[in-house]
C-alpha cells in the first residue's frame, strides 16, 4: 500500500507527476463522451502506443463502439517509494477495468515496442490468444529509439531544416501566459537521419514484417499510422523541420509496404489527424501558443481525439467511405484546415501578444488541457484527499 497525498511538480508545461485518481478520471471521462457500441464487429487490433494522445482515444473508441479484441502496448513507469508511476500506467489500469466491464477480451503490455524482445512478447501473446490481427495501429512516440538490427540509439530532435527559425511561442514558467520568442539552430544531417529513425516508418515497417513471418495477417489486413501536417503557421518547426521530414518517411513507409510485404495481402495507409494538446505537442516550439489560437478560434468546435477516432473507425470498418487526398492520406483534420479558420488564427498570429491579449481563455484551456493530461485540475477529484499511487499494471 501506498496511500499518500500528493501535490502536482509542474514548471511551465512540465510537470513530473500524476495523480492516479485524476489520470483514472479522464479517461471515465472520455468513454462517457463515445457513444455506445455502434455494432458488434470486434476486430482483432494490435494497438502499439495505447496509453496516451490519439493512440488513447483510438483505443477507447474501438473498445466502447465496436468490441474490439486484442492487445495495447506502451512502455510506462511503475510507481516507486519516491515517484508516482506514470500518467500513462494509471490511464492503462482504468481502460483495462472498462474493457473488462465492456466485455472486451483486451490486454495490456508494458514492453518497448521498438525492440526486437518487445515484438515477440507480444506476437507470442496475440498469436496464442487471439490468432490473425484485423488492425494494427501505430501511434509510438519517443524521444529515442535502438535500431534492433545495429544497437545504434537514435534520438529525435526538434529542429528546422535548412536555417535557424525564430517563432513566438506561449510561455507559462511564472503561471501566467505571455508570448516569448523561441530561435532554434537549424538541424544537422545525422540529426534529422536519427529523428526519421526515431518518429518514421522503421519501426511500423518492422512490426508489419514481423506479423507477415509469423503468418499473423488476417484477411484484408489494415494497417495505419497516426500523423500530423498541420499550418503553414507552424511548418517551419514542425512539417518543414525534422519532425515533418519523419513524417514524411511514415508516409513513404506506406508506399512501401503496400508494394512489398502487403501486397495482395493487405493495405498500410497513414491518417493525418487534427491539432491536440499532447505530452509531445507541448514540447515543440510555437505549437501550443498556435493550438491556443485554434481553440479561441473554434471554441467548443474544437474537436477532440475521441472525436476524432470516432470517424476514424468508421472509415477503417467501411461503416463510412473513406476520406484520403490525392497522396492516399486519410484526413481527419478538415475542421482545422478549414480556411476560414485558419484565416481567424492568422490575425491573432500576425501580433502575437495582442492575439494572446485576445485569448485568455483559449490560454487557460490550453493548461488546463496539459494539467489533465497528467490528471491534475479535474472538477470533482478531492486532490487533498490520500490516495492509494501504487497501482498494478492490468494482467492479461
Amino acid at each position: 500500500m501506498s496511500l499518500r497525498h500528493i501535490d502536482p511538480k509542474q514548471r511551465g508545461f512540465l510537470i513530473v507527476n500524476s495523480h492516479p485518481v485524476g489520470a483514472a478520471e479522464t479517461v471515465g471521462r472520455t468513454w462517457d463522451r463515445i457513444p455506445p457500441r455502434a455494432d458488434g464487429s470486434a476486430p482483432v487490433v494490435l494497438l502499439l502506443g495505447h496509453s496516451a494522445g490519439y493512440g488513447l482515444a483510438t483505443l477507447l473508441t474501438g473498445l466502447r463502439q465496436h468490441g474490439i479484441r486484442g492487445v495495447g502496448v506502451a512502455y510506462e513507469a511503475a510507481g516507486t517509494e519516491r515517484r508516482t508511476a506514470s500518467a500513462g500506467w494509471y490511464r492503462t489500469a482504468q481502460a483495462a477495468r472498462l474493457a473488462t466491464e465492456a466485455g472486451c477480451d483486451f490486454v495490456f503490455v508494458n514492453t518497448d515496442a521498438f525492440s526486437d524482445k518487445g515484438k515477440d512478447e507480444v506476437l507470442d501473446l496475440v498469436e496464442r490468444r487471439f490468432g490473425k490481427v484485423d488492425h494494427l495501429i501505430y501511434s509510438l512516440a519517443a524521444p529515442r529509439r535502438t535500431d534492433p538490427e545495429t544497437g545504434t540509439v537514435h534520438h529525435s530532435v526538434i529542429k528546422p531544416l535548412g536555417a535557424p527559425y525564430e517563432s513566438p511561442a506561449l510561455d507559462f514558467s511564472d503561471g501566467t501566459p505571455k508570448v516569448t520568442s523561441v530561435r532554434l539552430e537549424a538541424a544537422t544531417t545525422q540529426e534529422k537521419h536519427a529523428t526519421e529513425q526515431v518518429m518514421g516508418g522503421a519501426d511500423w515497417q518492422l512490426w508489419v514484417r514481423h506479423l507477415a513471418e509469423r503468418a499473423l495477417l488476417a484477411d484484408d489486413f489494415t494497417t495505419v499510422a497516426l500523423t500530423y501536417i498541420g499550418s503553414e503557421l507552424t511548418a517551419p518547426v514542425y512539417r518543414q523541420g525534422t519532425i515533418g521530414a519523419a513524417k514524411e518517411h511514415l508516409e513513404r513507409t506506406a508506399g512501401q509496404l503496400n508494394a512489398g510485404v502487403l501486397a495482395g495481402r493487405g493495405r498500410a495507409m497513414t491518417v493525418v489527424a487534427g491539432a491536440a494538446v499532447t505530452q509531445a505537442s507541448s514540447a515543440i516550439p510555437s505549437i501550443a501558443l498556435y493550438t491556443t489560437f485554434l481553440r479561441t478560434v473554434l471554441g467548443d468546435g474544437f474537436r477532440t481525439t475521441d472525436q476524432q477516432a470516432v470517424g476514424l473507425w468508421d472509415q477503417l470498418l467501411g461503416n463510412t467511405p473513406l476520406v484520403t487526398d490525392e497522396e492516399g492520406r486519410v484526413r481527419l483534420d478538415g475542421w482545422e484546415l478549414d480556411p476560414r479558420v485558419q484565416d481567424r488564427v492568422r490575425e491573432l498570429w500576425a501580433d502575437p501578444q495582442a492575439g494572446l491579449d485576445r485569448s485568455a481563455a483559449g490560454a487557460d484551456w490550453f493548461m488546463g488541457q496539459i494539467r489533465e493530461l497528467y490528471g491534475w485540475g479535474l472538477d470533482g477529484v478531492d486532490y487533498d484527499e490520500a490516495v492509494e499511487t501504487s497501482v498494478a499494471w492490468p494482467a492479461p
